[in-house]
This record gives C-alpha cells, sequence and structure tokens, in this order.
C-alpha cells in the first residue's frame, strides 16, 4: 500500500490574547481543534507571524494564558512534527522559550525554501510594508535590540498592559476597516507589488505565502507563479494546506 503524502499546513494572525476578541479563549480552543484535524496528516506547520497578539520573553517571565494551544504545539512536535514561527509585528519579542519548550523554529525574516518539490517564499507580510515611514520607523524601533533591552527593564505590569492597550486601538481601527472590502486589485496591493518584483530576479518562485492583511487572495502572477494571502484565525480562520501537488487556500469548518 502506497504511504499517504505527509502535508504542510500554513496559517497566520490568530493574535490569540487580544482584548479584542469577545471570547479569546473560544478563538484558542477553535485553533486548537483545527491541529488537532490535520494532525494525523500534517508533516510541518507554519505560523506566519502574529500568532500572538503581544508577546515578550522576559528572562524569567512569558505571558500568562494560552496553555491549550502551547500544549497542542508541544504534543504536534513530540510526535514528529515541525513547527514553524514566523515573528509578526505584534509578536516580535520571541525569544528561547518557545524553541526550548517545544521545538520550535523561530525565523524573524522572510524565508525562501523548497517544499515537497515546489519554491516558496514565506513571510508574515510587515517585512515587505513600505508603505510609510512611521511604519518603518516603529517596526525597526521595535526590532532594535538596545531598545528591547531597555523596554526589558520595565516591569511586566506595566510593559503588558500598554501592549495590549495599544494593540486594541489598532485592531479595532483595522477591523472596522476590514468589514469593506480591503482589496483593491494588483496594482494597489503592496504584496502582490513586492512579488511581482521579486518575480524579476528570483523567477524560480513558485508560490508567494503572507499573513499580516487578514483577507484571503489566491492569485495567478505568471504561469508558474501564484501569491497567497492566507486570511486571519480571527474572523476568517482561513489556512492553507500544500500536498505536494496541490496548494489549497481554505477555511476551517466544524459540523
Amino acid at each position: 500500500m502506497q504511504e499517504t503524502r505527509k502535508k504542510i499546513y500554513f496559517a497566520a494572525d490568530a493574535h490569540l490574547g487580544a482584548r479584542f476578541h469577545q471570547d479569546p479563549l473560544a478563538i484558542e480552543k477553535k485553533l486548537v481543534r483545527w491541529l488537532d484535524s490535520i494532525k494525523s496528516e500534517a508533516s510541518a506547520v507554519w505560523f506566519l507571524g502574529d500568532i500572538f497578539d503581544y508577546w515578550y520573553e522576559y528572562k524569567y517571565v512569558v505571558p500568562k494564558g494560552h496553555v491549550r494551544f502551547l500544549g497542542k504545539l508541544a504534543e504536534l512536535a513530540d510526535a514528529g512534527i515541525e513547527i514553524h514561527i514566523f515573528i509578526g509585528n505584534h509578536d516580535i519579542w520571541m525569544f528561547d522559550y518557545l524553541p526550548n519548550e517545544i521545538g520550535a523554529v523561530i525565523h524573524r525574516e522572510p524565508l525562501s525554501l523548497d517544499l515537497l518539490g515546489k519554491r516558496f517564499f514565506l513571510g508574515h507580510g510587515d517585512e515587505v510594508d513600505y508603505r510609510s515611514r512611521s511604519f518603518r520607523f516603529i517596526r525597526a524601533l521595535f526590532r532594535n535590540r538596545f531598545c528591547q533591552w531597555l523596554y526589558a527593564a520595565i516591569h511586566p505590569r506595566w510593559t503588558f498592559g500598554f501592549a495590549l492597550g495599544w494593540s486594541l486601538n489598532s485592531r479595532k481601527s483595522g477591523l472596522q476597516k476590514a468589514t469593506s472590502p480591503a482589496y483593491a486589485g494588483e496594482e494597489s496591493e503592496y504584496l502582490i507589488r513586492f512579488a511581482k518584483e521579486y518575480l524579476q530576479t528570483h523567477p524560480e518562485i513558485n508560490f508567494f505565502l503572507f499573513g499580516h492583511r487578514h483577507i484571503m487572495l489566491d492569485l495567478m502572477l505568471s504561469r508558474t507563479s501564484r501569491i497567497l494571502v492566507v486570511g486571519d484565525w480571527m474572523r476568517l480562520f482561513s489556512y492553507v494546506e500544500w500536498d505536494g501537488e496541490n496548494l489549497s487556500l481554505l477555511q476551517f469548518e466544524e459540523e
């Protein structure tokens, strides 16, 4: 009997712990149920950023909560399933906790690699977002090691409250805008513009996958290349499945 081909899965933007969620625990449980549903077929799970709404690792302190999700990741990793996590613009400050406790691989920059015979370009999406100077400045500030050291000197009581409050305000604004069509066409979408430009010097890329934008998008860029924006786990509960032949953008639906 021929062995069933193992699949690779991609998801992004759960923003676990966000104060915007009416029922944060329900979001986490649904994400765990999805992981349960794919574990028998998965060889790897890639999280393309902003899985946590806020994450900062002090030397002896990490954010409380997320125990069901983290426990499920540990279970998958113990079963031999690769866990890959891209930092997003909300959970930049991942260091050694998840690699040491779970065996997850943390990715801090976009990555190009072969997966089951095809060439992928993976990233959260904010890395190629050049729409405003203010966004680029904040991103550089948050990634600066000296600024991170200064931030770590502040008691978590203050930093966690500040970060979650800031995220709440920005998420309310962002999701209000997302209730109307967020995709305005190829020329207006910076991820598509980036992918087309990148293809000019890297024509070997078959698939570009991003999160960050909270939309579901699947678009052919050329005869041999596609771009997919994987949606989110806040409203869409969407993910991408790759089996070596078919790349599918799907939504998790339960009976």
